[in-house]
């Protein structure tokens, strides 16, 4: 038997450390956790310290046996589980699991990446558990068990009469609803304000033209109206100061006068150079965010490739390698070595001007805690190009390397070097301006720059346009052509998978092992769903957070969890107690889940007259009565006892039978059905008003794919066969791709 055994998590992981250590050594996985709290009751001692009963995971019995056996003649046991909390935690397991098994020496190893040069010096530097950092995992776990145990019942109970397969409570993943639905609310509730905007084509003699708006009237500035209700006091305030173009007629007195006017000229012009630094190299949540913008990558998807690329790839010659350093991280911190060959490699392919006299290094100030073991996620060799190592990935393993390798390297390039420039126009008292961007030095540019998140349509006036060279200051223009657009004021976007971990990340919700987790929570439990990668809550999810919400707002409050992540931050760092944390959170909770328990409306037992209370079987929830077995009285929570809305009448007919058809309401939003549903299952989209671009008789309507993806075609199908990724305008000529 060999004298060292190492530990780590994943089986692939296992092996590539296994040949870097040679034959001394074993290397055994334990596929994750062995232990978790148990699945039929809460598994914690509330009243003893919050003691968690902890029990081997069902399935890992011949996993924890074999690890046991080699254990018990083993001289040296290396337990490598991954190098954050979830991972410290995992070790502790293995150490309660085998500490009466074996009399060999337990070390904790952190591999932070996986190359032959990090393996070897993290076994050489071997520490001891970190008790405090699994405190602090089993703290998160402890405190989301006991919110999702009391308050699942509670959601039951207050939810009594829906359909859905499960409804539960998350200390996170309830705030990261509770922002979709406010988001959706404000949407819902959004007034839009028409207002116009007014601009024109000057050319001077040599016929240069300038694309510029009108920013000013009379030494007033033309905006937007701040309100669409506004006081006479408030107009009063805006009208000294702004002028609105906010109706038609206002537009064309502006047209008529700018028509008179003969003459403008360019009043100035202004130059300024700018310095437009490199973005720092990724961390989780900018990694995530990233991928799921460019790459369209979901962010469990995005961390499931970046654990293949950490744990290693067949790289032919090279055998198993470790492509990136560990992919769960909140710090920029780079380390010193990569940093100097990033700066080299940066000299040789782009030359000595895209390479700063010393390497970056990039603070996490502005962030909340932040823990600092980790490097920035980056390559782990930066003989690893893409394309060197491209022909042994798959597509997207190579897409989200690709990403990663030009951050990264970007990250250490020289700024980009920016000529801004402003140029006024006027006459007669109206005043329009333009302004233009030039690249003068594009640095990291070369390689990198984030796309924005939202591509919307932006107006003419208002683009960033080159400034012809010929144009210079106090040069006679005319007007060549004067245009005029109305507009709406829109409400926020709704979030996206990226401006969604954004904003929890911002907030100091979450963690980096968390983000993934926590949308893809409440999705599973179908309190949200994607259209055109919005995120939009379900009628569920909207129930299931006003109940929450309404009943326990302190607790779902985003300050307050940012404020017990910060406080599970301190036990880590040894700042808290654990007893302390997890009294100062139950003692409130408890008593407002009492108050909220006692004036719920109860479920009565039709028998009995007891209260019914949700219960677990084998086909599902259930009410069952709590005189139980006095009176064994059960109902099932299979069929809904819905209130009977008002049917809304589309004014048509049904197509199949002849009846009404009226408007109804699907997992995915609106649709036309018959009013004999379910005697006669007649169904139509709503279409999206647009003509079909391709057989122009049809409309255009918005369909799902196999895999679940949005897509555009004609409701003439079979008859028309345009088909789109792309939400077509009017104006579009058709096209047909192909959808699978």
């Amino acid at each position: 038997m060999a004298k060292n055994l190492v530990l780590v998590e994943s089986p692939s992981k296992a092996k590539t450390i296994n040949k870097y250590l040679g034959k001394n050594y074993v290397v055994e996985a334990t596929v994750g956790h062995i232990r978790n709290l148990p699945k039929s009751k809460l598994g914690v001692d509330v009243e003893n310290g919050f003691i968690p009963s902890l029990l081997n995971i069902k399935g890992k019995g011949d996993i924890i046996k074999n690890i046991k056996k080699i254990a018990s003649s083993t001289e040296n046991i290396y337990i490598a589980t991954d190098p954050d909390r979830e991972g410290e935690a995992i070790a502790q397991d293995i150490v309660d699991v085998i500490k009466d098994k074996t009399d060999g020496n337990i070390y904790r190893v952190l591999f932070n990446e996986i190359t032959k040069k990090s393996v070897n010096e993290a076994m050489q530097h071997p520490r001891s558990i970190d008790t405090k950092m699994v405190e602090s995992q089993r703290a998160r776990r402890v405190m989301d068990r006991i919110i999702g145990y009391k308050l699942s019942p509670f959601l039951w109970q207050a939810i009594i009469d829906t359909s859905a397969n499960s409804l539960s409570a998350g200390r996170v993943q309830t705030i990261a609803l509770r922002l979709i639905c406010e988001r959706e609310d404000d949407i819902e509730k959004f007034i839009p304000t028409e207002y116009w905007s007014i601009w024109g084509e000057f050319a001077n003699e040599k016929k240069d033209i300038l694309k510029a708006k009108l920013v000013e009237a009379d030494g007033k500035s033309v905006k937007i109206q701040p309100k669409p209700v506004m006081t006479e006091k408030e107009w009063d305030t805006f009208n000294k100061n702004s002028i609105a173009l906010n109706n038609k007629n206002i537009v064309d007195e502006y047209l008529n006068r700018i028509k008179k006017i003969k003459e403008f000229t360019i009043d100035s012009i202004t130059t300024k150079e700018s310095i437009k630094n490199p973005y720092p190299p990724f961390i989780t949540s900018s990694l995530q965010a990233e991928a799921s913008k460019c790459l369209k990558l979901r962010p469990r998807v995005t961390m499931q490739i970046a654990q293949s690329l950490y744990e290693g790839i067949d790289l032919g010659p090279d055998g198993l390698t470790g492509l990136i350093t560990y992919m769960r991280t909140d710090s920029y911190r780079l380390s010193d070595e990569i940093t100097s060959s990033a700066l080299d490699y940066i000299s040789q392919k782009y030359g000595n001007k895209y390479a700063p006299e010393k390497p970056r290094q990039y603070s996490s100030k502005g962030k909340t805690k932040v823990q600092d073991a980790h490097e920035a996620i980056r390559p782990t060799s930066i003989n690893y190009s893409p394309d060197a190592v491209g022909k042994y990935l798959t597509p997207d393993q190579f897409k989200l390397y690709n990403l990663i390798w030009k951050r990264f390297i970007a990250s250490q390039m020289s700024s980009a070097v920016l000529s801004n420039k402003i140029i006024s126009i006027k006459g007669d008292n109206l005043g329009f301006r333009t302004t233009g961007t030039e690249v003068k030095f594009d640095g990291f540019l070369k390689i990198y720059d984030e796309e924005t998140e939202e591509k919307q349509e932006v107006d003419e006036e208002t683009m960033e346009k080159s400034i012809p060279s010929g144009i210079k200051e106090k040069q006679i223009m005319s007007a060549e052509i004067i245009n005029n657009k109305q507009h709406f004021t829109k409400p926020l976007p709704r979030y996206t998978e990226s401006t969604l971990i954004r904003e929890l990340e911002s907030n100091g919700i979450g963690r980096p092992s968390t983000y993934a987790l926590i949308i893809g929570t409440i999705q599973d439990r179908e309190y949200i769903y994607q259209e055109d990668r919005k995120i939009k809550p379900t009628l569920l999810g909207k129930r299931v957070n006003s109940v929450l919400i309404n009943n326990f707002s302190e607790l779902f409050n985003v300050n307050y969890t940012a404020q017990m992540e910060s406080r599970l931050d301190l036990i880590a760092s040894g700042d808290a107690q654990y007893i302390n944390v997890m009294t100062d959170f139950y003692s409130p909770f408890e008593e407002n889940l009492k108050k909220v328990e006692s004036s719920i409306e109860r479920v009565k037992c039709d028998k009995c007259g007891s209260d019914m209370e949700v219960k677990v079987g084998r086909f599902g929830k259930f009410l069952a009565c709590t005189n139980y077995p006095e009176c064994k009285n059960i109902k099932s929570l299979k069929e809904p006892k819905k209130e009977k809305e008002e049917p809304v009448f589309t004014g048509g007919t049904c197509e199949k039978c002849g009846g009404k058809t009226i408007f109804r309401e699907g997992k995915f939003g609106k649709f036309i059905g018959c009013e004999n549903y379910p005697e006669c299952d007649y169904t139509k989209q709503l279409t999206l008003e647009i003509k079909c671009p391709k057989c122009k008789t049809g409309e255009v309507v918005s369909r799902r794919s196999k895999k679940g993806k949005i897509f555009y075609g004609c409701n003439r199908y079979p008859d028309c066969d345009f088909i789109s990724w792309k939400k077509p305008s009017a104006d579009e000529s058709g096209e047909t791709e192909n959808i699978d």
